[in-house]
């Protein structure tokens, strides 16, 4: 990587090059770091493994890839851990469509062939997001990639499910779960969305012994079939007489208890309940506390089996509207009302989720959870920000149990065996030998999150002791979305502690998700979805991540705008210019390191002292997980400062004749160029890279260069000081140039009253003509006279006085002025004659007056300004 810099970056041809050059050399490898460096590893939450970049994996990339190359730089061994996931539902349900194109179904081809054409699925379409991450600068180890599905984990999964079961945690049972018809499959609560809807509810009347009748309101009349009890408020005096007697289902007219529970709400709907413990998870719970029969209604394509009496075969809304219209011609129906509701929706499938009674394998999370709780309130986790521990603990110390099997194909099978002779079940780590019978496996596969719930210690070789395992776990930082806090982090943490008695990761920081400019969720509806290829092709890795990182702040979402992507890529231009002018003026011998303290003048003692305080801010705020203001800080210090300020001041040494200026310039220059890509690099590593080769270096590359040191000799508040005097009269000047219409290239003079600051003003006038074309300066001190028409600037105890008729045309500026003023005061009499006007003041809307009153106040305001410049000429 040579000397010489191009006039622009061309990021498409670099960021390549230099991703491969940094992999071909092994620096991701924690093996490059010192051995006695200290351990820092994230295993990356891993993408579906055929899944395609979003904006969602952008920010998790840019957060970890941060972390990751701020450890690396601290000289600590950094392991980053890639992988990814098989994604059970996901990928099944890309498969099976592909079949159906093709004319046959998973049942036709059978589980063998299946499972082949899905390993050759991933095969064909894995990999791409892997590459996706390289191209925006992932630094992971790819020789340690993993897969969910791979023989390692895969022995990992049966290793944790056969010691859950062996703890007592793990059994086969029927329970109410989620099921998903267009899946054909049990799914978590987590992969249900409740959805608020317009939905319906039906009032109608339950026929009670006796010729009686109990108003009850339900908003799924299908689920009347399954009906065993009608349940009132033991309290409710309308109902009281009836607790006890028999109701019967409208149209089978089976015979059903009106029972009693303080669950009921007396003030929604008519304060009775139809109670279906089959179908409702409320239900459920009554029925378990009153030991009523359950009755299921539903096959498991939701349409209706033969306890639905004439509606068996139906599919269940077509079934609600045969129902309602029978029970309507028997004179049960009340009426029909519209009703906000929630509807539990399949997350993958996208249809109305039905709760069934089904045969499952669940995990008792009471135990597990308990120990989650524990190890956050102990201090041993972290939870990044800290309120997201109160969502954590209400979701922990209310956990249901985890239903874990799907009626899936791919995924890990579980190691269950029956034998089909004595019906005898055994789980194991490895098949059963054939004794007497015969033992079939299980068919149901595990909930993907159950493989997940092991990944920080799954892959580094758990269970077998590896190296690895020894050296890497625990890990240091789990980054991730806080949507995912319940559906994974939690579960690693119950995994990580229940197997291997140690809290898997030692911090958790949540980021939000990534919304449009307006902060819209980004969806295919909407059209508002924004690619992170498109970007990276177009603006380049380092804008893409420049953006994201300095719009996030932990647990927000953020929003998304094309012109922040645009200013980050002009910063990253900035940044190009500054070096390609260091390197422009640069002689053979170029200085390395910090410069000598004692030969600064006044501009390089202001800079260093500058930079070695945002080199103590950003390590402030990288310890307080604030990176995003970190990187604003850079961004302010490299344009507002260094470029706008010193760059331009040193110019003055640089086209000078003084040799020893010159060099002392260069070396602040380099340095403080040098310190400011280093600090830039964890968020735009790849110009960092290429600008850090071109200038005068020690070693072999950026990406394991040293992390800045904040060297406090070097802060210098007098500097800071006396420097601030002098750019805020180059402000002053600057705004009067303006205000006065001066051309930019038109030169003026200044008469400055140095006050305290004489000495400084004479070494360091040479700034106003630098930065604001002041090509002659005389001192009041000198000769004692103050010129009177002149514009004047006060800072400190400095006054510079600019003499306007070196300015601007004196008599023009007089007519130009008084004409604004003759306009100024006619528009003020308009205004002031309306707000003494009773009518309008009396018809007017309040704003309008409001309005009115506010332009008076402006127009007064302006008259002055005028007037005060007239005076002045």
């Amino acid at each position: 990587m040579g000397k010489e810099l191009t006039k622009n970056f061309d990021f498409n041809e670099a960021e390549t090059r230099i991703y491969s050059w940094w992999e071909a050399k092994g620096y991701f490898k924690p093996e490059n770091a010192s051995e006695d460096g200290q351990p820092y590893i994230i295993s990356m939450p891993p993408p579906n493994v055929t899944g395609a970049l979003h904006n969602g994996h952008a920010m998790f990339v840019s957060l970890e890839d941060l972390m990751m190359r701020h450890a690396r730089m601290r000289g600590r061994r950094a392991l980053w851990v890639p992988g990814t996931d098989h994604a059970g539902i996901a990928t099944q349900l890309q498969v099976e469509k592909m079949l159906r194109e093709e004319g046959t179904s998973r049942e036709e081809v059978g589980r063998e062939e299946f499972l082949r054409r899905t390993w050759a699925w991933k095969e064909k379409y894995g990999g791409h997001i892997q590459q996706q991450l390289r191209r925006i600068g992932a630094s992971c180890d790819w020789d340690r990639e993993r897969f969910t599905l791979d023989e390692g984990l895969s022995k990992a999964v049966r290793e944790a499910f056969v010691r859950l079961w062996e703890d007592g945690l793990v059994y086969k049972g029927t329970r109410l779960i989620n099921w998903s018809p267009g899946l054909q499959t049990a799914v978590s609560d987590l992969e249900v969305e409740n959805v608020e809807v317009d939905g319906k509810l039906y009032f109608f009347r339950y026929p009670v012994d006796g010729g009686e009748h109990i108003p009850v309101a339900t908003t799924r009349p299908e689920t009347i079939l399954g009906d065993t009890a009608v349940c009132v408020h033991p309290e409710d005096e309308r109902y009281q007489h009836l607790i006890g007697r028999t109701a019967y289902v409208p149209v089978l007219n089976r015979a059903i208890p009106v029972i009693a529970d303080e669950y009921v709400d007396r003030e929604f709907g008519t304060g009775a309940l139809k109670i279906t413990p089959g179908h409702d998870f409320n239900d459920y719970e009554i029925g378990q506390r009153h030991d009523l029969e359950i009755v299921n209604i539903m096959n498991k394509d939701a349409t209706l089996n033969e306890h639905a009496g004439p509606y068996a075969g139906m599919e269940r809304f077509a079934a609600r509207e045969k129902l309602w219209q029978d029970m309507s011609e028997l004179g049960l129906t009340v009426e029909v009302r519209p009703h906000r509701m929630v509807l539990p929706i399949s997350q993958r499938g996208g249809e109305v989720i039905e709760p069934l009674v089904s045969e499952q394998w669940f995990v008792n999370a009471k135990p597990l959870a308990d120990k989650a709780i524990q190890a956050v309130r102990d201090g041993r986790i972290t939870i990044v920000p800290e309120h997201f521990e109160k969502v954590y603990f209400h979701w922990l110390e209310n956990i249901q149990d985890w239903c874990v099997s799907r009626q899936l194909w791919w995924g890990h099978r579980i190691p269950a065996w029956t034998n089909t002779d004595t019906g005898e079940v055994v789980v194991a780590r490895e098949a059963p030998s054939p004794g007497t019978g015969t033992w079939v496996q299980e068919e149901d596969v595990l909930d993907t999150w159950f493989s997940s719930g092991l990944w920080p210690f799954s892959t580094l070789g758990w269970p077998d002791e590896t190296a690895d395992l020894t050296t890497y776990y625990p890990t240091t930082m789990m980054e991730t979305g806080y949507d995912i806090l319940f559906f994974w982090v939690a579960r690693m943490i119950m995994m990580g502690l229940w197997l291997t008695d140690e809290a898997p990761f030692a911090t958790v920081y949540l980021h939000g998700l990534v919304r449009d400019e307006q902060g819209r969720k980004m969806s295919k509806t909407l059209g508002n979805v924004i690619d992170p290829l498109e970007i990276v092709e177009e603006y380049g890795a380092d804008a893409l991540r420049f953006t994201l990182l300095t719009g996030s702040t932990p647990g927000n979402d953020m929003n998304l705008a094309m012109s922040r992507v645009e200013h980050s890529r002009n910063f990253g231009n900035k940044l190009w210019q500054i070096t390609r002018f260091v390197l422009g003026n640069l002689e053979d011998e170029a200085p390395i390191g910090p410069p000598e303290r004692n030969q600064l003048d006044l501009p390089s003692r202001w800079i260093m002292s500058r930079l070695v305080r945002l080199i103590q801010t950003v390590d402030r705020l990288f310890e307080n997980y604030q990176y995003g203001e970190a990187g604003r800080q850079i961004l302010s210090f490299i344009w507002d400062e260094l470029a706008d300020w010193y760059v331009e001041i040193s110019k003055h040494a640089l086209y000078g004749d003084d040799d020893n200026a010159k060099s002392m310039v260069q070396a602040v220059l380099c340095y403080a160029l040098d310190t400011s890509l280093r600090l830039l690099h964890p968020y735009m590593p790849f110009i960092t890279e290429e600008l850090w080769q071109a200038l005068p270096h020690e070693g072999e590359a950026l990406i394991v260069a040293a992390w800045p040191q904040a060297d406090a000799a070097f802060v210098d508040d007098a500097a800071e000081n006396t420097m601030q005097v002098l750019m805020d009269l180059v402000v002053g000047i600057r705004a009067r140039r303006q205000e006065y219409d001066v051309e930019p290239g038109h030169r003026i003079a200044a008469v400055i009253d140095t006050g305290s600051y004489r000495e400084v003003l004479l070494d360091h006038h040479y700034i106003f003509a630098r930065l604001c074309n002041v090509n002659e300066v005389s001192f009041v001190n000198d000769n004692g006279e103050v010129p009177e028409q002149a514009a004047t600037i006060v800072s400190s105890d400095v006054t510079v006085y600019l003499p306007l008729a070196a300015m601007v045309d004196l008599d023009k500026e007089r007519a130009k002025l008084e004409n604004e003023l003759n306009n100024l005061e006619s528009q003020r009499e308009r205004v002031t004659k309306l707000l003494a006007n009773e009518d309008f003041l009396k018809k007017a809307k309040p704003e309008v007056v409001q309005r009115e009153q506010a332009k008076l106040e402006d127009l007064t305001a302006s008259i002055e300004t005028v007037t005060e410049r007239l005076r002045t000429l």
